[in-house]
């Protein structure tokens, strides 16, 4: 499709994200202190469960985008792979914070098997809705306006999630009642956002190619895409370092504020900002360049980070500093997957396949891992420091070096992961000059 996108459609694209953004921040938020906090898992069991559904998770994903381009190619659509997540993850979302008997043991096993369950749905929805943006129009500015609405009705997803979370939990006692309360009313949220997007996508044709391409063929043909793996490769380091601040958050509201209420504060005052900060972002990608901007982005998130090691303890001082986050987080929410599809581009003219399933499954095979681990990491950082599980009527006093290491793991291990990210960056920036798209490529291909 040529031409302006009307509004309408822009929307309906952008407003699953509220359900993918609310997915991927409340078990991040939530479901390690949940573990440890209120049911009384250990820090490193806790962390296994978290990550290691997520590994199939990462296996999963590539197959589903393999599969999601195999039935394009045969239907011209990608909505039956859409309607299916969205019918089945709010429910395994709920179950995940349902756990029915209270024993550490159990509640570890129930968990584990939800969260696997809950991300393969996830999968089913993820991987062909973030394909869809390099299909939505032939224009570069298109897909680009496309990607900017997606990226605002994730922040709100996140907001609302982030949010209202912690007080639905807050409201019904903060235990196991409030969890179960607060998984059921946000996957109504979640399910509704879901259903909304891939009903309103039904218009976007699906061209991958001539012929469908099984899974090892499919990675083969895309392996050549460097600037791609580039751009992904500083996208991960960005989402493990965002993924780990997430997981840390109520531990530093807990521990070193002395109000877990304040875990919602927190998140409000540092995802409401990246909303406003999104067309800011675009107009300075478009007058200085994307990938100036990123690369500008990263780095004063790091320093960001790091600056909220000495003002752990200020209620007023982390609440600033995640303000300013927030904007640096809109940007690398933004850049990258507004620099995405355009990867998807270029390597059409050099193979002859616009392979969009198979790129955002590999996408979101590693952000999901990303995502995924940070909570792991946070809870190794936990385990490493001595940190002292405990059920919600029998709080424990931290040890100072637990103290220490849930600051460090939530300050200064994002802003090293940040910084690392920026070659990765700059050698995307290199690449993708040599691979740009080649005129006269296929109709087929895009």
């Amino acid at each position: 499709m040529t031409g302006a996108l009307p509004r309408r459609r822009l929307l309906g694209y952008g407003v699953g994200s509220i359900g993918t953004g609310v997915f991927s921040s409340v078990p991040g938020l939530l479901l390690l202190y949940y573990l440890t906090d209120v049911l009384g898992v250990s820090a490193a069991i806790a962390g296994a469960v978290l990550v290691l559904p997520k590994a199939w998770d990462v296996l999963l994903n590539p197959i589903v985008g393999a599969a999601s381009d195999r039935e394009a190619v045969r239907t011209g659509r990608r909505t039956r792979f859409l309607l299916l997540g969205a019918l089945t993850l709010p429910l395994l979302f709920a179950a995940m914070f349902a756990v029915p008997v209270d024993s550490p043991g159990f509640a570890a096993g129930w968990a584990g098997v939800m969260f696997l369950l809950a991300a393969s749905a996830f999968a089913c929805f993820q991987v062909p809705y973030v394909a869809l943006p390099a299909e939505i129009s032939g224009e570069p500015s298109e897909r680009g306006r496309a990607m900017a609405w997606r990226v605002v009705c994730l922040t709100v997803g996140i907001l609302v999630a982030g949010g209202l979370a912690p007080v639905l939990t807050g409201a019904a006692g903060g235990g196991r009642a409030g969890y179960a309360l607060m998984g059921g009313v946000i996957g109504l949220v979640m399910g509704a956002a879901m259903v909304a997007s891939t009903l309103a996508t039904r218009w976007i044709p699906s061209r991958p190619g001539p012929h469908p391409l099984g899974l090892v063929a499919a990675l083969r043909t895309a392996r050549g895409n460097r600037p791609f793996f580039l751009l992904l490769g500083a996208h991960v380091g960005n989402t493990l370092a965002v993924a780990i601040m997430l997981a840390g958050a109520p531990y530093v509201a807990a521990y070193r504020l002395d109000d877990y209420g304040l875990t919602s504060a927190m998140f409000v005052c540092m995802v409401a900002p990246s909303a406003f900060a999104v067309p800011l972002w675009r107009w300075l990608a478009r007058r200085y360049g994307e990938v100036g901007c990123y690369a500008a982005a990263q780095v004063v998130f790091a320093a960001t980070g790091a600056a909220a090691y000495p003002l752990i303890t200020s209620t007023a001082g982390v609440l600033a500093l995640s303000a300013l986050v927030g904007v640096c987080y809109a940007a690398v929410q933004l850049l990258p997957l507004s620099l995405m599809p355009e990867t998807v581009h270029a390597d059409a003219g050099r193979t002859g396949h616009a392979q969009s399933g198979a790129f955002t499954g590999l996408w979101t095979a590693a952000e999901t891992g990303a995502l995924a681990l940070g909570p792991g990491v946070f809870a190794l950082i936990l385990a490493a420091s001595s940190f002292q599980s405990s059920d919600l009527d029998t709080p424990v006093v931290q040890p100072e070096s637990a103290l220490k290491g849930l600051t460090a793991g939530f300050t200064l291990v994002p802003a090293a992961l940040l910084l690392l990210s920026v070659p990765l960056l700059l050698a995307y920036r290199r690449q993708a000059a040599v691979h740009r798209p080649i005129e006269g490529t296929p109709e087929h291909a895009v």
